[in-house]
């Protein structure tokens, strides 16, 4: 059960509208480093919690509901910077971030970017829409709830530092003083929830409790494949050494080595194509080649 208040979690305030910068913030509601993402990637991770302690799916339930509020500021911005904006992204683009204005507004084709703020007219009133910056629908493919807590904790450190990656950039384009006031809480929102799930991997035992899923036998796994490093350089030429192909592993289960990745199976025959399949008539019962 979900209470909702009128307010938002933080002020709003954009003085001067911007449309392209609209767009620019429609990747952190409907992109896959956005708030709609995290937001259900928590609210699915809580809700088919299984964790003895039920501390895991509260927390998690707090933080998907805060996510809906920083969607609801999002939404709040784009609303605002698209409010008496005018309905040309010339002079928008020519004064933003000379990368963000080469990729959004100069080297694509202009009526790309304007076809942007008119969907926004037609479709929602020039208000926010689920949507990234391309205008593509947020389709949930890159939700990530495994059932494995230490899994998933992995997976939202990712979620929350592309997510800072992307609020760091947006506030590196920003002009408006709302705006970068706005994006400022949200990237210190994003380093303290990449801080929690980290804590809770340590919590729960860190990189001890490696690999994931740490229940399944080790013993039914290849395991002299387990913690070799394998080059693949085509010369033969030795990857470098570091960290990741030498001394103990993480886990303290094994020992790091490196060797050059050679094949193991053979080259794969496949039987001949079957009739009405589309092919053509020599690969239909093709000579030499055994059917199965």
């Amino acid at each position: 059960m979900y209470f909702h208040d009128k307010r938002l979690q933080y002020p709003v305030r954009v003085e001067t509208p911007d449309p392209l910068f609209a767009r620019q913030l429609q990747q952190a509601i409907g992109g896959v480093e956005g708030e709609i993402r995290v937001c259900l990637q928590y609210f699915f991770q809580a809700w088919g919690n299984r964790s003895p302690n039920p501390k895991y799916r509260d927390m998690l339930l707090h933080t998907a509901t805060e996510e809906i509020g920083h969607i609801e500021m999002l939404a709040t911005a784009v609303a605002l910077n698209l409010e008496e904006a005018p309905l040309s992204l010339q002079e928008s683009a020519a004064e933003a971030n000379p990368v963000v204005s080469a990729v959004m507004g100069g080297e694509r084709p202009r009526h790309v970017v304007e076809g942007m703020l008119q969907r926004h007219l037609l479709s929602s009133g020039l208000a926010a829409m689920p949507v990234n910056s391309d205008g593509v629908p947020f389709d949930c493919s890159h939700i990530y709830a495994s059932g494995n807590l230490a899994g998933d904790m992995f997976a939202n450190v990712a979620a929350e530092a592309t997510g800072r990656v992307l609020a760091t950039r947006l506030y590196n384009a920003a002009h408006d003083p709302g705006m970068k006031d706005m994006l400022s809480f949200l990237i210190a929102r994003d380093t303290m929830h990449q801080q929690q799930w980290l804590a809770v991997i340590e919590e729960t035992g860190g990189s001890a409790a490696l690999p994931i899923p740490n229940s399944f036998d080790q013993s039914l796994e290849k395991q002299e494949f387990s913690y070799v490093f394998m080059g693949t350089d085509v010369n033969n030429v030795a990857p470098p050494e570091g960290r990741f192909n030498t001394g103990p592993s993480l886990d303290g289960k094994g020992q790091f080595s490196t060797i050059q990745s050679m094949p193991m199976g053979e080259v794969p025959v496949l039987g001949p194509a079957r009739p009405a399949s589309g092919a053509q008539a020599e690969q239909i019962g093709a000579a030499g080649v055994t059917k199965r």
